[in-house]
């Protein structure tokens, strides 16, 4: 039986707790990060996966956006990402640029202002964890932060290894 640090709603078992955690991620989405101090609005909100993608691709230096590029890592059809990332240009959260290694691709680079709403949504994000953790003892608050770290890199890894050959036939 599991119980370790349970709560009185928590499965009992390693395999109820296991089956339990996909229907958690699937409450995590639609949990109100709306209802913290200083909300970001749901549009912002709706923003902010295609500034995160460009954001990181900025920091990693190496890596130049396209719309393309959105899509694919947003698992959507080109024509979707593509009025996504519209509509944070027309916003003022994004800018156009020619690539600096194939001038007749356009890639896209955060603005000022795209930056300044991707600080203001950590500082929102951090407080929404201290306040939906507020209950914890700071040792289980930086060990789920450390656990869940570790499961988006584990994600990621999944996401950029190539096709597994079997896979296709």
């Amino acid at each position: 039986m599991y119980d370790e640090g349970m709560t009185k709603h928590e499965p009992r078992t390693a395999d109820e707790l296991l089956d339990a955690v996909g229907p958690a991620f699937g409450k995590l989405r639609r949990s109100s990060l709306l209802e913290v101090e200083n909300p970001v609005s749901q549009k912002d909100l709706s923003r902010t996966l295609i500034l995160n993608i460009v954001l990181e691709a900025e920091q990693d230096d190496a890596r130049e956006v396209t719309v393309g590029a959105v899509a694919e890592h947003l698992g959507a059809d080109p024509s979707v990402a593509s009025r996504m990332v519209s509509d944070c240009i027309s916003a003022g959260y994004l800018i156009r640029a020619a690539s600096q290694q194939d001038g007749r691709r356009t890639i896209l680079h955060l603005s000022p202002e795209g930056k300044d709403l991707m600080a203001r949504f950590r500082r929102h994000q951090r407080s929404a964890f201290e306040s939906i953790t507020t209950g914890w003892t700071e040792r289980e608050r930086l060990e789920f932060a450390r656990l869940m770290l570790k499961y988006v890199e584990s994600q990621d890894a999944l996401r950029h290894r190539a096709p597994d050959k079997d896979a296709r036939r």
